[in-house]
């Protein structure tokens, strides 16, 4: 788990948006339609859905094991099939000179190499192993904040897609200036009247 090792990276969000009142049989509900699904044994190319944080192969959360307090955490996993550019380059250019042989042609017709294409594309799709990612995240319910413990840019557009997906809320990214209005309200004022400044 990122967030109980020695060195973590993390972004902080705000939560938006009005949370139910009954929110943990809410928040159970939501989760289990959210939850993510194995594609181990199919040939879908990604799934993405809340998993535990002690188990990434705990998806259907024993015991609310999301609860923690005033805090709900969990991870977002997404296992992705993928095919390298170069290994569908390959195998597109060994059955195109496949059939050129066997049918005695000088060359194949655009649409053909494109069926070639999305043929080969299929068949390399299936023999994939999908590559699981996972990423924690910790809500504080007391002051609608949340830690996500990436700074990719792909991971938090996910983050931000599932979590609004899932509970009907918005994740705003902290950014300096906004988190200053927050802790410090009263000098809103003074605060948006701030500019840039070069320091040479």
């Amino acid at each position: 788990m990122s967030f109980i090792s020695g060195t973590v990276s993390f972004v902080r969000y705000r939560v938006e948006g009005d949370i139910p009142a009954d929110f943990w049989n809410f928040a159970a509900e939501r989760i289990s339609a959210h939850a993510f699904r194995d594609i181990d044994d199919s040939f879908e190319e990604v799934s993405i859905g809340w998993v535990s944080l002690a188990n990434m192969f705990d998806s259907g959360f024993t015991e609310a094991s999301y609860v923690a307090g005033d805090y709900l955490a969990m991870a977002l996993r997404m296992d992705e099939r993928k095919v390298a550019p170069a290994a569908l380059k390959k195998f597109c250019l060994k059955e195109e000179q496949r059939l050129l042989k066997e049918r005695q042609v000088p060359k194949l017709s655009r649409s053909q190499k494109l069926d070639i294409k999305e043929n080969m594309r299929i068949k390399l799709l299936k023999q994939a192993v999908p590559v699981p990612a996972v990423y924690e995240m910790c809500w504080s319910l007391a002051d609608n904040s949340i830690t996500f413990f990436s700074t990719s840019g792909k991971a938090q557009t996910l983050f931000e897609e599932l979590f609004r997906n899932t509970f009907d809320l918005g994740a705003i990214l902290d950014i300096p200036y906004t988190l200053a209005i927050s802790l410090l309200p009263e000098a809103t004022a003074a605060i948006e009247t701030l500019s840039p400044a070069v320091i040479a």
